[in-house]
């Protein structure tokens, strides 16, 4: 049983905000003496589970300074408007390109419920409440911000979108990674490493950006990934070259597949790249591979949204 609130190491507090099942989605709290930072808000239903975890600290929400969201994909950040009005004092730091979808989300809703179906976003996702832009701070590439004394680091980190930064916590030497390195869920522990896999959600993948990015984040040499999807793991290069033989394989997958981009088909040949990848690092029997369903479905239309584009490109 995952709890729903874990304290690491070095003042950093892991949420299970609950999106879809326990330990598939998590938010971060950092804390630095007396001032605090959120890093991933979850979707909307996550706000009462965010301000808990304030609570348990013993701190106000007026102690906020800060509510970063590595990408505006509502399971990241579909909760930020609305936890905004409860912390007087935070301000929303995200990639510039996600400032028009948090200012008006309406066409990120939108899209949100062709990819993921109605029925299910009012279940999980519930919508995102519009975020005034003077709120907002957009960081270039190697800002830092100060919580408290304490450093975090922006990083400009493309590929699973166009919008997606990362943040280097230094005290503790972690990434906040958002999607950018990857999903890792601690059911499927026990190889010789972590099972980790890409996450090539729709709609502005690219693989090579992707690529680019994975390489950039492993030589930092962290010591922590702190995963959205889900929570922290030890650092080793081994993941890096995990994660880039298997984007190699996502793009021999498409190519294979040419114009006939079946997302039943693609999604087949991505759970068979996975298990391959599982049977590579010595991971035991697994409990449930349709753990792994959803995640799969959503690359799989992500990668034929990078395909088609590739071939729109190719024909001039």
């Amino acid at each position: 049983m995952i709890s729903r609130f874990e304290e690491i190491h070095a003042g950093i507090t892991r949420i299970d905000v609950e999106y879809t099942r326990s330990g598939f989605a998590a938010a971060w709290l950092i804390r630095e003496g007396e001032r605090a930072a959120f890093v991933e808000t979850g979707p909307l239903p996550s706000v009462p589970i965010l301000l808990e975890a304030l609570t348990r600290q013993g701190l106000t929400p007026e102690a906020v300074s800060a509510v970063i969201v590595t990408h505006v994909h509502l399971d990241h950040a579909g909760a930020a408007g609305e936890l905004l009005r409860h912390l007087p004092n935070a301000t929303l730091y995200l990639h510039a390109q996600g400032v028009k979808h948090l200012t008006d989300p309406s066409r990120l809703v939108e899209g949100a419920k062709v990819v993921y179906g109605e029925e299910r976003f009012l279940a999980t996702l519930g919508g995102a409440v519009p975020i005034d832009p003077a709120r907002m701070h957009t960081p270039v590439d190697g800002e830092s911000m100060d919580l408290a004394g304490r450093s975090l680091v922006f990083l400009d980190t493309p590929g699973h979108s166009l919008n997606h930064l990362c943040v280097l916590d230094t005290r503790s030497n972690g990434l906040f990674t958002g999607d950018a390195f990857g999903l890792s869920y601690r059911v499927f522990d026990g190889g010789i490493r972590p099972l980790i896999i890409p996450a090539t959600t729709p709609t502005q993948f690219d693989i090579d950006q992707s690529r680019a990015t994975v390489r950039r984040l492993a030589a930092l040499q962290p010591d922590w990934l702190y995963l959205t999807h889900f929570g922290p793991l030890r650092f080793e290069s081994g993941l890096a070259d995990d994660l880039d033989a298997q984007l190699a394989g996502y793009q021999q997958v498409a190519e294979q597949a040419g114009a006939d981009l079946s997302i039943p088909a693609l999604t087949a040949a991505l759970a068979a790249l996975t298990k391959a990848h599982g049977q590579r690092i010595g991971m035991p029997e697994v409990p449930d591979w349709e753990m792994f369903a959803m995640d799969l479905n959503l690359n799989a239309q992500g990668l034929a949204i990078w395909r088609e584009r590739a071939l729109r490109r190719a024909a001039g």
